[in-house]
């Protein structure tokens, strides 16, 4: 990755009524960088992306690629870039071949040494009638297409909705092949995994807003501790959680007893001294991930309820002393 700046989102406004649209949304795609844009369906990533494309204009602010405006510019934007909607349109009337051949007269465009790779590698036939074509053989053929140019800038709107997931794997592969062969990847999706598999930056976007942008290596070395505990008693579970003002409660269930803790590494005795002579049925420890500092914003509790089945550092059956032994 370096310096020069292939995708330009600056202040991206596009205001559609009843709190729906884009907002002030801001985005740098480098050279050379997998550019993770997060969020649910309905949070406004494909909004972003139709400007990105040249679909749409903005209300405010200025969306460019190579520098240039993006609107009214689509046949330019396409013949550069790869492009991966989030709900590809078939004409239902073609096979494989004649969508693929519509999309190199498209582009002016034929390389058939890359077309070919593609169809090998995500074993697709191009024979078959769009009509009997699975959502999945559909994406693929979406797939196939967006990339057989071989362009330098993948843009990508949920690129593995409707794959299974032997060819999920074989697509974050591919884009972590790209990226080794310089190309320049935003990556639009839900999907954690995937995000967390590829990008470099990524940002969350919430209700058509940004909420957080950061570089994923720097979340890797986040140095908070999560703890999930179960108590063996409402009273201790109730006594914890009145001693406990020092870390962050996560998640609490009073009809399982269970709290989950956040703290930094240095509060790692703190944190024992809090469960002193407290009855614990065993508690775990959880790696902090992508997941849970994406829904930190969203706020949406019943995703920490699955903590429980969470591999980690566990010890069961104790009163927890001050050594937490």
């Amino acid at each position: 990755m370096n310096d020069e700046v292939i995708i330009n989102v600056d202040n991206l406004t596009k205001d559609y009524g009843y709190g729906r649209g884009v907002f002030d949304i801001s985005i740098k795609v480098h050279k050379g960088e997998c550019y993770g844009y997060l969020g649910p369906n309905g949070a406004g990533k494909s909004t972003t992306i139709r400007h990105i494309m040249g679909f749409a204009k903005p209300s405010v602010g200025k969306v460019q690629i190579f520098g240039q405006d993006c609107f009214g510019q689509t046949d330019k934007i396409l013949a550069k870039v790869g492009y991966l909607p989030g709900e590809p349109s078939i004409p239902a009337g073609l096979d494989g071949w004649g969508f693929i051949h519509m999309m190199q007269g498209m582009r002016n465009e034929v390389n058939e040494e890359r077309l070919n790779y593609l169809l090998d590698l995500f074993k697709l036939d191009p024979g078959m009638n769009v009509k009997q074509m699975s959502l999945g053989e559909k994406r693929k053929l979406a797939v196939v297409a967006a990339f057989m140019n071989d362009p330098d800038v993948l843009i990508l709107d949920e690129p593995t909705s409707g794959l299974d997931p032997v060819m999920q794997k074989v697509f974050i592969d591919f884009i972590l092949e790209e990226k080794k062969r310089g190309k320049t990847i935003l990556l639009s999706s839900h999907i954690f995994s995937e995000v967390d598999a590829t990008c470099d930056t990524i940002s969350i976007i919430k209700d058509g807003r940004h909420v957080s942008t950061f570089k994923a290596k720097e979340l890797k070395k986040n140095q908070d501790r999560t703890f999930l505990i179960y108590f063996k008693n409402k009273e201790s579970y109730s006594k914890y959680l009145e001693k406990q003002n020092k870390f962050e409660t996560l998640y609490k269930n009073e009809d399982i007893l269970l709290v989950a803790t956040r703290f930094p590494n240095n509060k790692y005795n703190e944190f024992f001294e809090t469960l002193d002579g407290l009855k614990v049925i065993k508690f775990e420890e959880k790696p902090f991930t992508l997941q849970d500092y994406f829904m930190s914003f969203y706020k949406e509790e019943r995703e920490f309820g699955g903590l429980s089945g969470v591999k980690g550092n566990t010890k069961e059956g104790m009163e927890v002393n001050k050594n937490g032994k």
